[in-house]
């Protein structure tokens, strides 16, 4: 399995740098076996309805991009510079793990002064990342970083603009609870009040799960073999309660289906060989590639991937790499917008038997 399998030419004009308005105004794309539609995300209470169960990501993006200054004493009297730091994941004692640019000129026990409120010290330096201690911890930090920090925005976004404010509101989920992510669960951009309320008039189910998407979901894959790839960590949970709604669903015959590819790896990361999810916490580097045996999904609801992306590799074990070619050449023959602002697609998948674990697809 070969990393060329996985590409493929997308028109830079396709990649979305806003999302639509409406959120529900977006397209959803629909491939159900090998029958596609072109739809919107509006249109989901059509799709589903009692015995569905939606497994939704509540993380909460954090504006973990920051600008400040350093200050260096010089026989020539005290220099200061600009540092740009983004926040990768918070380490043991309150620290963070964090790119800071220019990192060369960093020097650990500096301090970086990132708002009136707001300073960080260099602890240690490896690894082309820094960790970083702050003057503030809990609520203050929370609070600090609201005010100095922006949104994380995707490295193929932040090429073609700068962020602003308007991204604090369309970079977060409406249902964003537990703050720590890096990067958006994207396909839950989708969901307003509105759509999640019609959901549930039509009887669908819904479950929430955390996994903290770290900026290590847009490194790109380095190997020419595949399966030799070392996926990156996250931190995530699925309670107890979770756990219980979803096995609950599976045993009725029900449809599982995780937003996002981040809630997907979870509840296969949570899942046993019978299918059964169990409560769960902690950090998976699942890596799902085409040959994986799905344990608990039946569906999967998310955006357009990179090409030669681990995300990409996912949806293709899930629908099989030729029907996932076939599904993307129709996205981008028909103007679809692609990445964390752009469209999205329903992923049906031939039903497995409920009762027991799903099989690899081809």
């Amino acid at each position: 399995m070969k990393l060329g399998d996985f590409d493929f030419d997308l028109p830079e004009r396709l990649i979305a740098t806003r999302p639509v308005r409406p959120r529900s105004a977006a397209r959803l794309l629909v491939a159900e076996g090998d029958t596609l539609r072109d739809l919107h995300v509006g249109d989901l209470p059509g799709l589903l309805g009692p015995g569905d169960r939606l497994v939704l990501n509540d993380t909460k993006v954090i504006p973990a991009r920051l600008t400040g200054t350093r200050t260096r004493a010089t026989g020539q009297g005290p220099v200061t510079a600009k540092v740009e730091v983004t926040l990768l994941e918070p380490r043991p004692g309150g620290r963070w793990s964090a790119l800071v640019k220019p990192l060369r000129k960093l020097r650990e026990g500096e301090a970086i002064r990132l708002s009136d409120r707001l300073s960080a010290r260099v602890e240690r330096i490896a690894e082309g990342q820094a960790d970083l201690s702050f003057n503030l911890s809990g609520p203050d930090f929370d609070a600090a970083l609201a005010e100095a920090g922006q949104m994380p925005l995707p490295p193929y976004i932040a090429a073609l603009r700068p962020p602003d404010a308007q991204d604090l509101e369309d970079y977060q989920t409406v249902f964003a609870r537990a703050a720590g992510a890096v990067a958006a669960p994207t396909a839950s951009l989708h969901f307003d009040d509105a759509l999640l309320a019609r959901l549930a008039e039509r009887g669908v189910a819904f479950s929430h799960v955390t996994l903290h998407v770290g900026a290590g979901t847009f490194l790109p894959v380095k190997v020419e073999d595949v399966t030799t790839h070392r996926m990156h960590a996250e931190w995530g949970e699925v309670t107890e309660r979770a756990a219980a709604e979803i096995n609950a669903t599976r045993a009725a015959g029900g449809r599982v289906i995780p937003v996002g590819t981040t809630a997907l790896r979870l509840i296969e990361s949570a899942a046993d060989e019978t299918g059964q999810v169990h409560p769960w916490r902690g950090l998976t580097d699942i890596f799902i590639y085409p040959g994986h045996a799905f344990r608990v999904t039946d569906g999967l609801m998310t955006n357009f991937h990179l090409p030669k992306s681990t995300l990409l590799m996912l949806v293709s074990a899930l629908m099989g790499t030729g029907r996932i070619r076939r599904i993307y050449a129709h996205a981008i023959g028909a103007g679809y917008r692609f990445f964390s602002y752009g469209d999205a697609s329903l992923l049906l998948p031939e039903r497995r038997n409920p009762k027991t674990p799903g099989r690899a697809r081809a």
